[in-house]
């Protein structure tokens, strides 16, 4: 199994605010021009994850260390 790292994990590792994480991480994932793997990646209703390297969490860290 593919190591998982969470929301909440970034969050504690960067040092920001989860629910200010979670505000960049929507807005962002909505344009998928500029984020596809981040928006493919999001369900709705779901926790925001992604495997360890993926391209997505690429992404992620990049839109919250803005």
């Amino acid at each position: 199994m593919p190591d998982i790292i969470t929301l909440k994990a970034l969050c504690e590792e960067l040092k920001i605010d989860p629910r200010e994480a979670r505000e960049k991480l929507r807005s962002a994932s909505s344009d998928v021009k500029a984020n596809p793997e981040l928006a493919k990646t999001r369900r709705p209703r779901a926790p925001w994850q992604w495997v360890k390297g993926s391209k997505a969490e690429s992404e992620a860290r990049a839109i919250l260390t803005k």
